[in-house]
C-alpha cells in the first residue's frame, strides 16, 4: 500500500491527556448529532505552526489547560491518516481534504482536574469530560477514527498501563 498524498490531508495534532493514574481524558462532542461519541482533545495546525504550539494551543482551545499545568510526556513520530467517510467528503474544512494527518501527543496533567475548562474557548467543543481506562478509547471513538485511536493507545501504553 502506498502512502496517502500528504498535501490531501489536513494537517492536525492530537493529545492523549493522562492523569497521574494513567487515565485518559476524554471529551463529549458537542456537534455530534447521531451516536454517544467521546474523543481526545485534538485540531487542525496553522501553516507554518510548530507542532508542539499546535498541540498546546488545541489543548487550551478545548481544555482551558494552559502549557503550565501539562508536561509533554511522549510523541508519535509516525504520522496517522484517517479519511472522512463518503457522507462528509467535501462537507468539512470547505471540502479542501479527504481526511486528516495526525501526529499524536501524550501529556500529563501536573496541574489540578480544577484547571479543566471546557469553556475556556469562544467555542466550545465538549459538552462533557472523564477519565477512562485506555482501553475503553477505542469503543468510544466515532468508528472511522477507531483504527487511530487503536494505534495510539498502543503507541503510549508505557504511560498508561494498556
Amino acid at each position: 500500500m502506498s502512502k496517502p498524498d500528504p498535501t490531501q490531508y489536513r494537517p492536525c495534532v492530537g493529545t492523549m491527556l493522562i492523569n497521574a493514574e494513567g487515565r485518559v481524558f476524554v471529551g463529549k462532542r458537542i456537534d455530534t448529532k447521531e451516536g454517544d461519541w467521546w474523543q481526545m482533545p485534538q485540531g487542525g495546525v496553522d501553516e507554518g505552526e510548530d507542532l508542539d504550539r499546535a498541540m498546546l494551543r488545541e489543548l487550551h482551545e478545548e481544555t482551558g489547560l494552559t502549557a503550565d499545568k501539562v508536561a509533554i510526556v511522549a510523541r508519535m513520530e509516525e504520522e496517522l491518516f484517517y479519511d472522512l467517510p463518503a457522507e462528509l467528503k467535501g462537507k468539512l474544512w470547505k471540502g479542501r481534504y479527504v481526511g486528516q494527518r495526525q501526529r499524536w501527543y501524550c501529556v500529563r496533567l501536573t496541574g489540578s482536574e480544577a484547571d479543566i475548562d471546557l469553556e475556556a474557548h469562544s467555542h466550545p467543543e465538549f459538552s462533557d469530560w472523564k477519565w477512562i481506562e485506555a482501553e475503553q478509547l477505542p469503543a468510544m471513538i466515532i468508528p472511522f477514527k477507531k483504527p487511530i485511536y487503536e494505534k495510539v493507545v498502543a503507541a503510549f501504553s508505557d504511560y498508561t498501563g494498556a
